[in-house]
């Protein structure tokens, strides 16, 4: 007879699954609960939630996105779609036994502690149910409610949605396209615009680097982490910058704003295509939006075109609806935890993905999860909770001065992060050995 559950895991995306595998491999028993009908999150083209569209690719090459324990198959591409990623993450779970853990069509709605414990609550296709445990892992993801910008000045008679909404070029056939944001998503989008649409501009209020999935014939991602294992942030910037600006050229040639920060200082836009059909003219490029009158939209420099649709790729927001809002704080966003995982007030209140890297999202998923398996297995402790809130302070300062107030308690640097995880493993064990 299986053991009863010490941990209920929310959500069964990539994070889930690392999150129950850590857990399996530590002997920690588990439940975990997934809204949608199949497991796999934002990955499965179609599910509910999912912003999944067809065309859809990895952003991260494979060999820096892959978990470390099971490596995507050689002959895949160095950029696999969205069929592939979710098939990899079905083989994952099959792989390492994790299914039996999960409970698919249960939407959790309710998070309680009760008294040393917590109650989670959720609701299923045959009702109500609920389970106490020692502690739960939030790990439901952040890319599932849209954030939708405020108002511009005038009215705006174009069709708008926002790019969660978005599935395939045939929504834009024919149309007028207006596509907003600088993110991989709006660039994605207007890319495919430009093939189906009758005209498709591309509107950024503020400028980003745009970077090719292919420097000097290897994946971008795989460049930069070869320096990260060598050199401090600042003199990889400095680098990568002028190898980009060499290799591409800056993002002004191609009418796009420039950028405010330096390269490294936000997350990275990845496209291969944008610069080509930008500098064919099938994207044009415009600035900010300054205000709407009907069919027109007005830019902030002046000029104005003629859209039927348009497509706010304006990010999400981050919610944890199940939790109690005194346990969030400032909001999601905004809350402390120890190394972007263990909640500071509230032991056995654990999260794993709530971050933004400048890199892939997998192997990080993978040491967080590891990390809270190590803790709830007793072989992981934290330092004392003065350090801890000290760790998160200074963490904040640093991510401040890189990356300003976009996000700063989310943001991690990827091959940083990833040693820090390490070290953090190593250093709680030996804390661990040291108090018994």
């Amino acid at each position: 007879m299986a053991a009863p559950p010490r941990v209920a895991v929310v959500g069964v995306g990539a994070a889930g699954l690392a999150t129950l595998k850590a857990l399996a491999d530590a002997g920690v028993p588990a439940v975990a609960f997934e809204t949608a009908s199949t497991l796999g999150g934002l990955w499965v083209y179609g599910a509910p939630g999912s912003p999944a569209y067809r065309t859809l690719h990895l952003n991260t090459s494979k060999g820096r996105t892959e978990f470390a324990d099971h490596p995507m198959p050689a002959d895949w591409p160095d950029y696999p779609d969205h069929s592939r990623v979710a098939g990899y993450l079905d083989s994952y779970a099959d792989r390492f036994a994790l299914r039996e853990a999960v409970r698919l069509r249960h939407t959790v709605d309710r998070v309680t502690r009760v008294g040393d414990r917590w109650r989670v609550h959720a609701t299923g296709p045959d009702g109500p149910v609920e389970v106490d445990v020692e502690a739960v892992v939030v790990a439901n993801g952040h890319n599932r409610v849209p954030n939708r910008p405020e108002p511009y000045p005038g009215a705006c008679a174009a069709e708008q949605m926002h790019s969660h909404d978005y599935r395939g070029p045939e929504q834009l056939a024919g149309r007028r396209v207006l596509v907003v944001g600088g993110g991989n998503s709006a660039m994605d989008i207007a890319v495919d615009a430009s093939h189906a649409a009758d005209r498709t501009l591309l509107s950024l209020r503020r400028g980003v680097w745009v970077v090719p999935k292919y420097l000097l014939g290897r994946p971008s991602d795989t460049l930069n982490g070869a320096l990260a294992r060598r050199l401090p942030w600042r003199l990889r910037q400095r680098i990568s910058q002028g190898m980009l600006t060499a290799t591409v050229g800056p993002p002004t040639r191609y009418g796009l704003p420039a950028p405010a920060h330096g390269f490294l200082q936000d997350h990275p836009t990845l496209s291969d295509a944008l610069l080509s059909r930008l500098t064919h003219g099938d994207i044009q490029a415009r600035p900010g939006i300054a205000r709407f009158a009907g069919d027109r939209v007005e830019f902030t420099d002046g000029r104005a075109d003629e859209v039927d649709l348009v497509i706010w790729c304006t990010g999400y927001r981050v919610r944890v609806p199940f939790l109690d809002p005194g346990l969030l704080g400032d909001g999601a966003d905004r809350l402390p935890l120890y190394r972007h995982v263990f909640h500071l007030d509230a032991p056995g209140l654990a999260f794993v993905g709530l971050m933004q890297s400048t890199g892939a999202a997998f192997p990080l998923l993978e040491a967080q999860a590891r990390l809270v398996a190590a803790r709830l297995a007793g072989v992981w402790a934290p330092p004392d909770p003065a350090r801890q809130a000290a760790a998160c302070r200074d963490e904040l300062r640093a991510a401040t001065a890189r990356w300003g107030q976009r996000r700063p308690h989310m943001r991690v640097d990827f091959d940083a992060y990833l040693a820090e995880l390490r070290r953090e493993l190593a250093a709680g064990r030996r804390r661990a050995g040291a108090t018994r």
